[in-house]
């Protein structure tokens, strides 16, 4: 039984590496427990009249939940796992007394210490498989620790990208191109520039999907508001007398499609086309063309 007891701790810890896993380095669509996590914290904002102030919490917030979540699951798993075998396989420091350390409060202080890489010392394993167990368990916390920092510096760089795309077609929108400026080789360079800028964005989505939960407060940042008018752009490029600006409209449609493609298969889920997928992606975000 006390076996029994202890492969269901090696199962949350596994479960919880695995999620990790599936977070960080293998995104899939299938997800897991941290884009349950996220997701139901992002809809949950949405119930909030005051909708923005909150809005904006939802992404820090969502990261500190998904990893204090990993973190105490992958204690909780190994203090169950380590709770089977106390007293008789461990011993204690001086003043502690081993037979009233048999619950599961002093197996979850245990693994606290473990795997925070503390290493108290005034519980230590004596049996000979609990001995390799135990430092197994300190240097997880150390990866948990390594992986969260590095999740945090990889999101806020794909904000950026993604916010700067957002800043540069506002500034577009305001200078609003005429047909004429629409037909030389700089509108070509442009659609082929905006084009690279919104694959990346598209890869973005796709390697750190939690980055859609982040919310952008500023109007002229946020591609929500903003990627309706990339569309307009593309749209008009096909009426070009220039093959070069025809086709540079042709591949940034084309990217488009792409984005919206994978908006809505992973967040929004409408089947619509891409001004459709657009239209729910900025009205799940708040926006509205040209309103904040």
């Amino acid at each position: 039984m006390g076996w029994l007891i202890s492969l269901t701790g090696v199962a949350l810890v596994l479960g919880a590496l695995r999620d990790l896993f599936h977070t960080l380095w293998h995104p899939t669509r299938r997800g897991g427990v941290s884009r349950v996590v996220m997701t139901a914290l992002w809809r949950l904002s949405h119930a909030f009249p005051a909708r923005r102030g909150v809005a904006e919490l939802v992404g820090p917030l969502a990261l500190v939940t998904v990893v204090g979540m990993w973190a105490f699951t992958i204690a909780l798993g190994w203090a169950i796992v380590y709770l089977p075998h106390m007293p008789e396989e461990f011993t204690f420091a001086a003043g502690l007394e081993p037979g009233e350390r048999t619950g599961m409060l002093d197996s979850l202080y245990l693994s606290l210490a473990t795997v925070t890489t503390l290493g108290l010392g005034d519980i230590a394993p004596n049996a000979g498989w609990l001995r390799v167990v135990a430092p197994l368990e300190a240097l997880v916390g150390f990866a948990l620790l390594t992986a969260a920092v590095s999740w945090v510096l990889e999101i806020y760089p794909a904000l950026t990208r993604r916010r700067s795309l957002a800043l540069r077609l506002a500034m577009l929108r305001r200078v609003e191109p005429s047909p004429q400026q629409l037909q030389g080789s700089a509108s070509a360079r442009l659609m082929e520039s905006l084009a690279a800028e919104v694959a990346r964005i598209r890869v973005d989505f796709t390697q750190y999907a939690e980055a859609y939960y982040f919310y952008d407060g500023d109007e002229d940042l946020s591609l929500a508001a903003m990627i309706g008018y990339a569309e307009a752009l593309a749209r008009r490029g096909p009426a070009s007398e220039r093959e070069d600006v025809r086709m540079a409209a042709a591949v940034l449609g084309h990217t488009l499609e792409d984005l919206a493609v994978t908006l809505d298969e992973r967040f929004l889920h409408t089947g619509g086309t891409s001004t459709e997928v657009f239209a729910a992606y900025a009205s799940d975000h708040g926006r509205l063309p040209g309103r904040s």
